[in-house]
């Protein structure tokens, strides 16, 4: 449309001046000393016409003659590339389909001219990964390194993942804890790095990195709350396999109160403790920790306490029946302590009530069976022992003739040979 308007525009302007020129075409008169030219008004604007042309055009050579290497190298520079658009496409494809050869010969071999060359050589670590060859998969990430520096993150982020892929955790753990001191707010680099100490089992660190984690909010509060009472839970179990009991100690002073208050961290340590034949003072922490709240879950530690004074024991430890006087692992506890204080039948009665109730701990069939076949009730106490391994499993239905079955398939030959017998003698 613009075209169109343009063409009659040129027409319009050219019908004027032919108009102009039929009504009085004028002249033109050059005098210079003596010599003097006269032409027409019509001659002297064709002829000046043309000598703009000629200049122009003169000019426009001379530009384009000028130009003429730049614009051979920047044909040349487009023309390189494509070639390298088109090669780093197909060693895409190559490795979506797991030729990791041809895609690293592709990605490297018009990377310098791509204007993704970064994409190019971290594509071709990726490749060389996939073969093996760190050497090149090094080589490649380094060239990544000085395409690009502004983008140590993503290239060492790749790194990193690479290395940890190659199980290479000492070169990872290197790799991202360089990237956490240059980004510290980086969610990714905070995943990698607390997956990293996870599977390095370097809990003081994956402790140390977990308000990191909260403020970032890289994980909900409630899979954050776990992960650091699991961190906890191991530093204490590294700190008992050492065997001392300084250490152990002092590990559990460290914990926040907050921490020393949680139940399953509390059972972990008082079961090291025990562990380490200090009955004493895990009594004394069994008591503390039952005296301010009920916690039913310590008290299958209190049942294995291995002290002198077993009887001081269950009279502390009856003084919640009232209460709780169901509670099956109160129940199995009292039993236990009873059993230590040599109470035989105070032990049989508490265990035959435990195991009495809805959901009777495993433990408690096994202590009432041994007790009873200590006492001589062998059948009572098989028949116990027979309850805990059907009530605490799932045994596949049985047909109830499946012994007559049996006896039927063994009395049938007999019975035919006997008939056979008999047919002789008639």
């Amino acid at each position: 449309m613009k075209s169109m308007l343009k063409i009659w525009l040129v027409i319009l302007i050219g019908a004027a001046i032919g108009v102009l020129i039929k009504q009085d075409s004028g002249y033109i008169l050059l005098a210079a000393g003596t010599y003097s030219i006269e032409m027409s008004l019509t001659l002297f604007v064709l002829m000046l016409g043309l000598v703009f042309v000629a200049l122009y055009l003169l000019i426009r050579l001379w530009v384009h003659t000028y130009r003429l290497p730049s614009t051979i190298h920047h044909w040349h520079q487009k023309r390189r590339a494509n070639r390298a658009q088109t090669a780093m496409t197909r060693g895409l494809l190559d490795m979506s389909e797991g030729h990791w050869q041809n895609a690293e010969k592709r990605l490297m071999q018009h990377a310098p001219n791509s204007e993704t060359a970064l994409l190019n050589y971290l594509a071709a670590a990726r490749a060389a990964q996939q073969q093996g060859a760190q050497d090149r998969r090094d080589s490649y990430i380094q060239l990544a390194h000085a395409e690009m520096p502004s983008a140590n993150i993503a290239v060492s982020l790749t790194q990193a993942e690479l290395q940890i892929a190659d199980h290479q955790l000492e070169q990872a753990l290197a790799t991202l804890q360089h990237l956490h001191e240059v980004a510290p707010k980086h969610v990714y680099v905070l995943r990698l790095l607390r997956d990293l100490y996870e599977q390095l089992e370097d809990w003081e660190h994956l402790l140390g990195l977990i308000p990191a984690l909260r403020r970032r909010k890289v994980e909900s509060a409630t899979a954050l709350d776990k992960l650091e009472q699991t961190t906890r839970q191991a530093i204490l179990k590294q700190a008992a396999l050492r065997n001392t009991t300084n250490q152990l100690t002092e590990t559990w002073a460290a914990q926040p109160r907050a921490w020393q208050q949680n139940i399953v961290l509390l059972h972990d340590y008082i079961g090291y403790v025990q562990a380490q034949n200090n009955h004493a003072e895990a009594e004394t922490l069994l008591y503390n920790a039952c005296r301010q709240r009920w916690q039913p879950e310590l008290l299958a530690l209190y049942g294995q306490l291995d002290s002198p004074q077993p009887g001081k024991h269950l009279k502390q430890l009856e003084t919640y029946l009232p209460a709780h006087s169901t509670d099956p692992d109160l129940l199995l506890a009292l039993g236990r302590l009873s059993l230590r204080a040599k109470l035989w039948g105070k032990a049989r009665d508490y265990l035959e009530t435990c195991v009495g109730q809805p959901q009777p701990p495993l433990d408690a069939y096994r202590e009432l069976g041994r007790l009873l076949e200590h006492m001589g009730e062998r059948d009572t106490a098989l028949q116990h022992y027979r309850r805990a391994l059907l009530t605490h499993k799932n045994p596949i239905s049985l047909p109830d003739d499946i012994g007559q079955t049996a006896m039927l398939a063994l009395q049938q030959p007999a019975t035919q040979k006997s008939a056979r017998h008999g047919a002789s003698h008639a």
